[in-house]
């Protein structure tokens, strides 16, 4: 099972902090292994005590588990202390691993999680070294010495949080809008995110979203993906947030597990997908790259229309003489494949994966020798995928591993087709080896 750590204190109503982490993670299949930084004493209507852990026994800790485990990847919440932020920061920046930091400085039922200092220990110490850094407006405001009126200072403020090398996730549960908007701020370019406003975020919200991201990381998908469904499921915790006191309602981490199969297969489509991806652009020749660019598509089960199918957003193309994916995993990209899938499916429901590949001059060689059936397409007097697929099927009576493809506009293509992307790869691997 991959293992990620979280860094941050105890709740003692179970709704947030140490708690919260590590039933997010366990959602999504994650074994979480904790370091406590500080015992809170708190329930849904406040805060009272704070005992901070002494910070030779955060080290102990954090030594002990890095010592004993494989730690896909980390993440910091509530750290109180500048003393507490050093150690944390001494013995994770020569580590090989993402590291999150969710910069906790206020309780949601109000209050104050840290001491002075902090924000700069964070600030010089830690965010230097961390990959994504997730914080409120107050906190972004704090972080950036800038006050937050505006879209346009919420972009600015990433771009000073993020002025040393991070990503920045800056969430928009406490701005003034009729929608929730979160902007994530990578490599000097700007993502938003942009959900309905619910109730009050509850309890829990900032330690959960964060811990989904650090999952998602632990589990190998790459920054983009791991936020963007990171904020899909933290929408359904919030719409499904509970009572356990008499104030602030707690958010519902565990919601992922109770999503219907249906959704389930769609995360496990998109998995795949960007497992499939890491495969490509390690081997993939690019002679074998369409002037377009290459795609990979997966559909979900029963797989109605095109936004049932995902693949590779603005597919993965040529720059600077090497291969760029250009986009994320996200259903309703694949553009013509789908088509191409819709019919397939309706022969064979297995069949739900295809690559579209520019073949040199051996290719259709090469498919013939290693046993792959390669069909022809009749699109030239059939111009549109979803017909000329359908009439090739009637043709032949069965799905074939390969359909060749001749396009006036496009040049010649090659669309292997297989159950999923891992036996799609496998008939690529048979032609590249």
């Amino acid at each position: 099972m991959k293992t990620a750590l979280t860094i941050a204190g105890s709740d003692s109503v179970g709704g947030a902090g140490i708690q919260a982490d590590i039933k997010a993670m366990a959602s999504l299949g994650v074994h979480a292994a904790t370091v406590i930084t500080a015992v809170t004493v708190q329930n849904t209507k406040e805060i009272g005590s704070i005992l901070p852990v002494p910070e030779e026994i955060v080290k102990e800790q954090l030594e002990a588990v890095l010592k004993d485990c494989r730690i896909e990847a980390v993440k910091t919440g509530m750290l109180y202390s500048a003393e507490i932020v050093g150690v944390v920061a001494d013995i994770l920046e020569d580590r090989d691993m993402p590291l999150v930091v969710d910069p906790v400085m206020v309780a949601t039922v109000g209050g104050s999680l840290s001491k002075d200092g902090l924000a700069r220990s964070l600030k010089n110490d830690l965010l230097p070294i961390c990959e994504l850094v997730t914080p409120n407006k107050y906190e972004a405001e704090t972080l950036s010495g800038m006050k937050i009126r505006s879209e346009d200072d919420a972009m600015l403020a990433c771009e000073i949080i993020g002025k040393n090398g991070s990503s920045v996730l800056l969430k928009g549960g406490h701005m003034d809008s009729k929608n929730v908007t979160d902007y994530l701020y990578l490599s000097s370019e700007f993502t938003k995110m942009s959900k309905p406003r619910l109730n009050k975020a509850g309890h829990g919200s900032g330690c959960t979203l964060s811990s989904f991201i650090t999952a998602n990381l632990a589990r190998g998908l790459d920054l983009v993906n791991s936020v963007l469904r990171a904020r899909d499921l933290i929408q359904r915790t919030i719409e499904t947030q509970y009572a356990v006191g008499k104030g602030e309602l707690i958010v519902n981490p565990l919601a992922s597990v109770s999503c219907s199969s249906e959704n389930s297969d769609r995360f496990n489509v998109l998995d795949s997908l960007d497992t499939a991806v890491e495969m490509t652009l390690d081997r993939f020749p690019k002679s074998l790259v369409p002037k377009k660019g290459v795609n990979i598509a997966y559909a979900a089960k029963g797989a109605m229309g095109p936004e049932d199918i995902a693949a590779i957003e603005n597919r993965i193309t040529i720059k600077n003489g090497m291969l760029v994916k250009n986009g994320p995993a996200k259903f309703g990209a694949a553009g013509h494949l789908s088509f191409i899938l819709l019919e397939v499916m309706k022969k064979d429901p297995e069949i739900r994966s295809v690559i579209n590949i520019g073949p040199a001059e051996d290719t259709l060689d090469l498919l013939e020798e290693i046993g792959l059936n390669t069909v022809q397409s009749g699109r030239k007097g059939n111009p549109l995928w979803g017909n000329a697929t359908r009439d090739l099927l009637k043709r032949t009576g069965s799905v074939p591993d390969a359909i060749y493809d001749v396009d006036q506009k496009n040049g010649k293509t090659v669309k292997i087709l297989g159950k999923d992307p891992s036996e799609v790869m496998s008939k690529l691997g048979s032609i590249l080896n």
